[in-house]
């Protein structure tokens, strides 16, 4: 499930992030750290709920982002194919650390934590590092990096969980 079907395996891959990006609406191509287009993110401005898509540079939709309505705590759902894949929620409260869990159909769990507001944190399964996200590595103002470290891991699954988290953690914060 961390694999994309036929998808090499390479040790690291580098996507940049412009930040603030992700309103309803919004559009916004991802590149690779050679600068070429990875990702498109779509913002759908004419659903009722808050929904995001992310294409590939044929603009193919490969994973869709959604909040989750009627929920008692916000919720952000990850679905391919139109088939839920995964749902991610705030795991616990701490001052100076964010943590939410992102739990796949599949039963397999991803903890993310980290200082989710200053784009400072992992993504780990039982433990082992799938992706970092951080701006410490660039000089291009209001950019971050997501850098898939498992080669096996879905680049797409990991920014779109990347991105569920950002948007759960600003809604809590009232940065709507």
């Amino acid at each position: 499930m961390l694999q994309s079907p036929g998808e090499p395996a390479p040790h690291s891959r580098k996507y940049l992030v412009r930040d603030r990006i992700f309103g309803i609406g919004d559009d916004y191509w991802i590149e690779d750290e050679h600068g070429r287009h990875a990702f498109l993110v779509d913002g759908k401005a004419l659903r009722l709920r808050e929904t995001f898509e992310l294409k590939d540079p044929e603009r193919r939709v490969l994973v869709t982002i959604r909040k989750k309505m009627l929920s008692l705590r916000d919720t952000m759902t990850i679905e391919r194919d139109d088939k839920p894949l995964a749902t991610i929620r705030r795991k616990r409260l701490s001052l100076l650390r964010n943590h939410y869990r992102v739990e796949l159909v599949d039963g397999t769990e991803l903890d993310v934590s980290g200082k989710i507001f200053d784009r400072e944190f992992a993504i780990e399964y039982e433990g082992e590092l799938l992706a970092e996200i951080s701006r410490r590595w660039l000089t291009v103002r209001d950019t971050y990096a997501v850098n898939v470290v498992r080669g096996e891991a879905d680049p797409a699954l990991l920014i779109a969980v990347t991105v569920g988290v950002i948007r759960l953690a600003e809604r809590e914060r009232g940065e709507d």
